[in-house]
């Protein structure tokens, strides 16, 4: 039985993965800043634990606590949608504070007993905003992007190592709270003078389109946890795999 730790259990993919994963048979160590019991069925194969994937000291208890883990899916991220003019460099720092510097600690964390067991797989959880330019985003896809390029680099020296490092890139998801809570951050963030601009943006991207669910991310992390064949980068979502076939 194997084991599998997963970083922002809370809610959306996360909490939708670590519940994949349980009801596969894995052993599933859910994270989350504040553990909720409640949100997963109790399981003898579920442990719920406090993990801040900012706070180096969190990390480590984390780590400690959870014992030999197989997969690790850095999961924890934040968005942000703005105009990067009225964006405080405060906020830049929080969100490549969880979603960039929060990945790589969970990753330097786990590597020693992967690396000494020569076995060990991780999967990063992008976006695919880093495929395709989008206005309003410009915070949040850099620190995105700087996960893609940290992936793929690190893939290469880990595989002498018998790790194995993937990239899933799921696409908009109207349907988790991620898109809700990367608005909600807006409002600070749209001075008048791009206030029109906005608007603009935000009417067309109202008017539909394919979009990506929970489970198209699932079956994603599923894959580059268990296939070992699988490749590098794994689009998540209908809107994702367009993306991705254009730069083919």
């Amino acid at each position: 039985m194997k084991t599998i730790l997963i970083t922002g259990c809370s809610s959306g993919f996360g909490l939708e993965i670590a519940r994949h994963f349980l009801a596969q048979g894995w052993k599933v160590v859910a994270t989350m800043r504040t553990p909720r019991e409640d949100i997963l069925a109790a399981s003898e194969h579920l442990r719920v634990l406090a993990l801040d994937v900012t706070d180096r000291t969190s990390i480590l208890r984390a780590v400690e606590a959870a014992g030999p883990v197989d997969v690790l899916v850095n999961n924890a991220g934040i968005g942000l949608m703005g105009a990067f003019e009225g964006t405080t460099m405060d906020t830049v720092r929080e969100v490549f504070e969880t979603n960039t510097f929060g990945t790589l600690a969970m990753t330097q964390a786990l590597l020693p007993q992967f690396r000494a067991r020569r076995a060990g797989a991780i999967v990063n959880v992008s976006s695919s905003t880093t495929l395709l330019a989008l206005p309003l985003l410009s915070v949040y896809t850099a620190s995105k992007a700087a996960v893609n390029a940290f992936t793929e680099s690190v893939a290469l020296e880990l595989a002498e190592f018998g790790i194995r490092v993937s990239l899933v890139l799921p696409g908009r998801s109207p349907e988790t709270p991620f898109s809700r809570n990367a608005q909600a951050r807006m409002q600070e963030a749209i001075p008048e003078a791009y206030a029109g601009f906005a608007e603009r943006v935000f009417a067309g991207r109202a008017e539909g389109g394919p979009v990506t669910h929970a489970a198209d991310v699932v079956q994603a992390v599923w894959r580059a946890a268990t296939d070992a064949a699988s490749p590098l980068r794994l689009p998540a979502g209908a809107d994702a795999e367009a993306l991705a076939n254009t730069q083919r």
